[in-house]
């Protein structure tokens, strides 16, 4: 009885971590953390600004 083949690697970037991942996808993941955390730090501003006025008067 012989065993099937095994499946073809998944794609190797995309969960190797370190200093060979690809620069292009490093610029991806940039750019990513920074769509999501850049509106979130200025929603997070704005939440402090207005609890502050709304709270001190």
């Amino acid at each position: 009885m012989t065993t099937p083949p095994s499946p073809p690697p998944a794609d190797p970037g995309a969960s190797a971590p370190g200093p060979d991942r690809p620069p292009r996808r490093r610029a991806l993941i940039l750019g990513s953390w920074l769509w999501v955390t850049v509106p979130l730090a200025y929603g997070l501003y704005e939440l402090v600004h207005k609890a502050r006025q709304l709270f001190t008067g």
